[in-house]
């Protein structure tokens, strides 16, 4: 059987604050861990409409296409082409979860939730002439996962092509969160065995890997497990964690000594009514400053995530923030306009109350305002928002926050990756054209390694050696979906 997997170009890529870097960083994880499951005979082949121009004239048996809410139009259009042509198209992740009814209209089967347990249970119904038209998750385990299609993958078309995922989903429940919409109905967060999960990096060549988990500090005795067994592996990593996670006595000692060199943390805001207001619980009572102070005199760089637009912001909170942020010494941030994804709690709570402007899932992005804020009209959020990233990266913010670093060599490094990521776009975009992406990890590992080697002059740990999101089908294995965890 011939089987054509897609993950369809977001909406930005046709806008002109694309940043083709930013999709170049990490190949389509949940469409090689559903290749998975297909049998050795099938023809298979993943395209990635970021990195490369799609091949529309073949005639596939069998699509299967991953939807984003900003790629949604894009992800219909491609499924009624192949429709026309007889393919039997199939269609998951994180919209077709939300919105079922609309995702139908352009598939033969539509799945919801994660794919473990229906994905399967398709193949097995597809192979025998008689698929369903929905599957909906209800099965939540990860034993038995088959080993990652990687060699399906165009490794040189992406800068961190060792991205994986070790678990599913979060245990906390914030209301913006897209999460909560995908796993609702069963358990909405859990992991891999950990021999399995180590298992699968030592399959990955090199030294660098990228956690695409929500949350890989999100059950303690796993993570604990995790990072003892990578300990003496020689890897450097990036992950994601909680402001909670990383002031646990202990853990964040056991991943730095196993290769952490760089933490996605959602801070989201420093206002604790807006914590309160969108159940982000585990952020309430926290000490930002301690936990960057922590992760910084432990060698580990910040990516902080902000989001502007909550009830209690007025127009002073774009300021507040970005200097909060660079008087932190934060290496790097990623901003967000507050945006109520569909069949979230944010979602309903603002169509309750007659706020949502209109359904142009195009605009469903984070940077554009999709519902009327509270304290704040929508231009200056939008402006507010343009004019954080602005004043954060530049280069006097950049020196300023790098100075914050205890060394001259932290503050060249902290120089470098802040700048290195927004400040020579040109040479990206170049780089990206010639399909030579790939070889700039080297130069991702060098800066890497210099974090974690006794930054703060003192004995760091022993064996001290980015998201935006991806995905299973559930294909979403990164990040809050449409917001992956590097700075845009």
């Amino acid at each position: 059987m011939k089987v054509k997997m897609i993950l369809p170009a977001l909406t930005e890529a046709k806008s002109p604050f694309f940043r083709p870097i930013k999709y170049s960083l990490f190949p389509p994880l949940g469409l090689a861990t559903l290749a998975g499951y297909l049998d050795a005979e099938d023809e298979v082949a993943i395209q990635d409409e970021h990195v490369e121009t799609l091949e529309l004239d073949d005639e596939p048996a069998l699509v299967v296409i991953q939807v984003y809410i900003t790629s949604a139009y894009r992800a219909y259009a491609l499924a009624d082409h192949y429709r026309r042509k007889g393919a039997y198209v199939c269609l998951g992740g994180l919209h077709v979860t939300s919105l079922p009814a609309e995702a139908a209209q352009h598939a033969d089967t539509i799945f919801l939730g994660p794919g473990e347990d229906i994905w399967p249970a398709f193949l097995r119904d597809f192979r025998a002439g008689r698929p369903g038209k929905v599957y909906c998750s209800q099965v939540r385990t990860l034993a038995g996962l088959p080993p990652i299609r990687r060699d399906l993958i165009k490794r040189h078309l992406y800068l961190v092509p060792n991205s994986i995922v070790v678990s599913r989903g979060c245990p906390h429940k914030c209301d913006f969160c897209y999460k909560e919409a995908f796993f609702k109905g069963g358990k909405g967060f859990y992991t891999q065995a950990v021999d399995q999960a180590l298992a699968e990096i030592e399959r990955l060549p090199g030294r660098h890997l990228y956690f695409l988990d929500d949350h890989l500090f999100g059950n303690v005795p796993f993570a604990s497990a995790l990072f003892d067994g990578i300990r003496g592996m020689g890897r450097l990593w990036q992950a994601a964690g909680t402001v909670q996670s990383v002031l646990r006595p202990g853990l964040l000692e056991k991943a730095v000594a196993g290769g952490l060199r760089s933490l996605f943390v959602g801070f989201e805001t420093l206002n604790p009514e807006n914590l309160r207001a969108q159940q982000k619980y585990q952020n309430l009572n926290r000490d930002y400053g301690a936990a960057i102070s922590r992760l910084h005199a432990l060698g580990v760089m910040v990516n902080g995530s902000f989001v502007f637009g909550m009830d209690d912001d007025d127009e002073t909170v774009f300021d507040r923030t970005v200097e909060w942020a660079i008087g932190q010494g934060v290496e790097t941030a990623t901003f967000h306009i507050l945006t109520p994804y569909p069949d979230t709690l944010l979602y309903q709570r603002m169509a309750a109350q007659g706020r949502l402007l209109h359904s142009n899932w195009n605009l469903y992005d984070t940077r554009h305002v999709v519902f009327r804020p509270a304290r704040l009209a929508a231009e200056a959020l939008e402006a507010g928002y343009w004019r954080a990233y602005r004043d954060f990266y530049r280069w006097g913010s950049i020196l300023q926050g790098a100075w914050h670093k205890p060394t001259w060599s932290g503050r060249l490094r902290h120089a470098a990756y802040a700048g290195g990521w927004k400040k020579f776009e040109p040479m990206w975009d170049w780089v990206i054209r010639l399909k030579r992406v790939g070889g700039l990890l080297p130069l991702l590992e060098t800066i890497l390694s210099g974090f974690g080697r006794n930054p703060a002059g003192n004995e760091g740990p022993a064996g001290v050696g980015e998201p935006s999101g991806p995905d299973t089908w559930g294909f979403e294995l990164a990040g809050t979906a449409e917001t992956q965890r590097t700075p845009r």
